[in-house]
């Protein structure tokens, strides 16, 4: 055992102790690769199966519902910590399963149903589309690109973050029809395997998985009418409660940046919809002041279990991470 694992330790304890002063760390993934991608730089399974040896080792993991309850209670244990991974990818059964049950862990799935059965998200085409172009340069004028470098794959993964976050926040229609301008340039088919079946998300849920949801299509949220908006979080619900028979509970917002990914009232939607907490992308470790309706989450990104550890005491100091203000009588709508 190094000197440091008792340091870290005790400084987890220090930083997230348990009780009335106890702090949350929600891990958030996406993806779990079988081997490492140049161009996404994804987790690999052999650097998610070290990551959640970690956890075993330094923090006490709870299943996310379980753990909003006992936050809020202050009932929590010192060094407590959730994982949570969003959208709904196939690896996330057959790859990250495998290893959570492995570890004991228990993590909850945030799913965009309408790319369930062989649907793709826009990201994903952007990001098999330019995977696969040949040429030196890609000109998306809808995106206000032009001349981005993708002839090799340091250009193309130099770039993918630029494209990425241009088509984001396109509207939903001129996202989609932007990434499908991007995948005709490639010119091949693109993978349609990428998200979970329906059945497949039965499995997981029936390994004793957590899912929450994540609306149907994934849209900005700002970016909809408050109609479409209550529509995406209403149905999404709805469709994951009749395919699962069970109540789903936990809500994920869309890329989850608040003020520009979603406002208060999406906060008041998750509410209404009948979820009882939802989390936003904002860094930092939630506490019983946190708002249930905007709990932080920490994406990991170290590979050697010690620093991954460190990074997340790192995470612990992040005190109070950005909400979007809401008033009490928006609360209660």
């Amino acid at each position: 055992m190094s000197l440091l694992d008792p340091l870290l330790r005790f400084g987890g304890s220090v930083l997230a102790p348990g009780g009335s002063r106890s702090r949350l760390a929600i891990l958030m993934y996406h993806r779990v690769l079988l081997r490492p991608d140049p161009l996404t730089g994804e987790v690999d399974a052999a650097s998610f199966d070290v990551q959640m040896q970690a956890l075993c080792e330094y923090f006490n993991v709870l299943p996310l519902e379980e753990a909003v309850e006992r936050l809020t209670a202050g009932r929590l244990p010192a060094r407590a910590a959730a994982i949570t991974f969003d959208d709904g990818y196939a690896d996330n059964l057959h790859v990250a399963l495998p290893i959570l049950q492995k570890h004991r862990l228990h993590a909850t799935f945030f799913i965009a149903n309408g790319f369930l059965d062989g649907g793709r998200m826009f990201n994903d085409t952007v990001i098999e589309a330019i995977r696969r172009l040949q040429g030196p340069t890609l000109d998306l004028p809808a995106a206000g690109l032009h001349g981005v470098p993708v002839g090799s794959m340091q250009e193309k993964r130099a770039s993918l973050g630029s494209v990425l976050r241009a088509v984001k926040y396109l509207p939903l229609d001129a996202r989609t029809a932007a990434a499908a301008q991007i995948a005709h340039s490639a010119g091949m088919p693109l993978p349609d395997d990428l998200m979970m079946t329906a059945d497949e998300l039965r499995t997981l849920a029936a390994a004793g998985m957590g899912i929450g949801g994540h609306t149907v299509n994934h849209p900005i949220l700002t970016r909809i009418s408050l109609d479409q908006a209550r529509a995406e979080i209403a149905v999404n619900r709805d469709f994951l409660q009749r395919l699962l028979g069970r109540p789903v509970t936990l809500f994920a917002y869309p890329n989850g940046v608040p003020g520009q990914d979603y406002s208060a009232e999406h906060v008041t939607l998750a509410r209404e919809a009948g979820y009882r907490a939802a989390l936003s992308t904002s860094w930092g470790a939630a506490s019983r002041r946190s708002d249930r309706f905007q709990l932080p989450r920490f994406t990991p990104w170290d590979r050697e279990p010690r620093r991954f550890a460190v990074r997340l005491l790192h995470n612990l100091l992040r005190r109070r991470p950005v909400e979007v203000p809401v008033t009490p009588a928006a609360a209660l709508r």
